[in-house]
């Protein structure tokens, strides 16, 4: 049986910014996954083929939603 979960990822991403200074935000994204697991691995693979360039990605499931 399918959930739907609430997603956030920090997303740490480096521009061609001449002081070479961080961007640092999160991305919110509902993931339909039958588990905990699997929707840990479908964010982070949406965070990563959003934001190709990233360096760093913290994935936190905060709830199951209705």
């Amino acid at each position: 049986m399918s959930n739907t979960f609430e997603a956030f990822v920090d997303i740490k991403e480096y521009g061609e910014r001449i002081d070479n200074s961080p961007s640092i935000f999160t991305k919110r994204y509902e993931i339909d996954a039958c588990s905990r697991l699997e929707a840990d691995r479908a964010a982070l693979y949406r965070a990563e083929s959003e934001h190709p360039r990233a360096t760093e990605f913290d994935v936190r499931l905060s709830r199951l939603l209705q």
